[in-house]
């Protein structure tokens, strides 16, 4: 078999083999194909794209290029939740302790921010003493104790999504459907629970702008999914707005504590209530209507706000911060923005905004890149909000104060506003269960 003659069958509109795909995958994980002809043949997928047999071959191929995590030492049913990212998207902080106190399983191997979006990683990283290298024994135990733990992946799982994903990321293949859906779902797989909730964002601050795509992008990963045994449903969440009023790390925890107190921004609060009501209801314990009730009742007893509290605890954090937030520290330099006209807010360049609070430290300008955990941005004003010449619009937070000027720009060139107030539309835009899509869109 030649890398050569794959190339030259997916360039022309073949469709590639299982046994193709897997000697692919392998020889490229082994160093046995060179960078070169693995670019050749992303840029093939992009431009002719892939069956369902070939994405869910690779798919699986991805999940089991490295270690696959058992969870069976964790005693219950284990839920998954996976956002396509976000600015202000906080709600792993609330779901997963919503779902604990329902007596649901939640391990989370979560991620860190690059760019514009940011990682449930890092946000917990800004309360002090909190770890999210735990090993496997450690990460099984926290589980068992509190009912969920949320760890960044480390070792060797899918060290082919690792590959994959560096170079597309150089080659201008990112935005590929087929190839999203084989980077999320390997790494979904690849962490072992038995039921997973995609929520798939759609907007100016996600992947996907357009509902047509998230929509494609939700029923392919939906279907590799269950081909692979596990249940699956997908939200598609609107993000040409950031969630919640928030952004930063320990910002966004903050808020998030606020939402588990049964207050909080309401656009959050009802995205949340749509996760946790969909995780518990992959989970079996209910009907729809009823896992979102449950979902509310966490919420208000307190017990929610208690295994975030306690999971805290487990990853070696200060428990003290969830319970009074006002022991984070604050950043000592805040830049306001303000409106220049009278009228509306019109559209709001959702990454733009994500972009400008990175710009303040809140995110990586690189992997490498030191997080400033109090930097970030307070929201004053969010799309369709009436506005008048000097209204404050964002305050922006930050440790050094030579980052201002520049953050403030970014996020101002990033608002729009109008004469006419803009008409609204739903935060929850469409579920995909089944092969099946309910469009809530107007």
């Amino acid at each position: 078999m030649r890398m050569y003659d794959l190339i030259e069958k997916k360039r022309d509109g073949g469709e590639l083999t299982e046994e193709e795909i897997r000697w692919m995958l392998q020889g490229y994980v082994a160093g046995e194909i060179p960078d070169y002809q693995m670019s050749a043949m992303l840029m093939a997928i992009f431009f002719r794209g892939m069956t369902d047999q070939e994405t869910s071959v690779m798919t699986d191929a991805v999940a089991h290029s490295g270690d696959m995590v058992d969870l069976s030492p964790i005693e219950g049913v284990k839920v998954d939740k996976h956002s396509t990212g976000g600015v202000g998207d906080k709600t792993t902080l609330v779901i997963a302790p919503i779902a604990a106190a329902c007596g649901v399983k939640v391990a989370k191997i979560s991620g860190r921010g690059l760019g514009h979006t940011g990682g449930t990683v890092d946000k917990l990283e800004s309360i002090p003493g909190l770890r999210t290298d735990l090993d496997m024994r450690e990460f099984f135990d926290a589980v068992n104790r509190t009912g969920l733990a949320v760890i960044g992946q480390s070792g060797n799982m899918t060290p082919a999504d690792k590959k994959l994903y560096a170079l597309r990321d150089v080659t201008a293949t990112v935005n590929s459907i087929p190839l999203i859906a084989v980077s999320i779902m390997g790494k979904k797989l690849a962490a072992g629970s038995d039921a997973i909730l995609l929520d798939v964002t759609c907007g100016s601050g996600a992947f996907m702008k357009e509902l047509d795509d998230a929509v494609e992008l939700a029923k392919k990963m939906v279907q590799i999914g269950e081909q692979a045994g596990k249940r699956m449903a997908a939200l598609i969440t609107d993000m040409d707005t950031p969630l919640g009023y928030y952004i930063g790390n320990s910002l966004e925890i903050i808020e998030s504590v606020e939402v588990l107190k049964g207050r909080g921004p309401e656009d959050l609060r009802e995205v949340c209530l749509a996760l946790s009501s969909n995780m518990l209801y992959l989970s079996g314990c209910g009907s729809l209507e009823e896992c979102r009730e449950k979902a509310r009742e966490a919420i208000e007893s307190g017990a929610a706000l208690k295994r975030l509290a306690d999971m805290v605890q487990a990853q070696g954090g200060d428990p003290g911060y969830i319970l009074d937030t006002d022991r984070f520290a604050r950043a000592p330099y805040c830049g306001k923005v303000t409106a220049p006209r009278d009228g509306y807010i019109v559209r709001m360049d959702t990454a733009g905004c994500g972009t400008a609070s990175s710009m303040l430290g809140a995110g990586r300008v690189t992997v490498d890149s030191v997080i400033d955990p109090a930097a970030g941005i307070i929201l004053k004003k969010k799309t369709g909000d009436a506005v008048k010449a000097g209204d404050v619009l964002a305050e922006l937070y930050t440790s050094k104060e030579e980052l201002l000027a520049d953050a403030q720009k970014r996020y101002l060139e990033a608002i729009a506003i109008g004469d006419d107030r803009p008409c609204e539309k739903p935060l929850i835009l469409a579920r995909v269960e089944g092969g099946r899509a309910e469009i809530y869109q107007p």
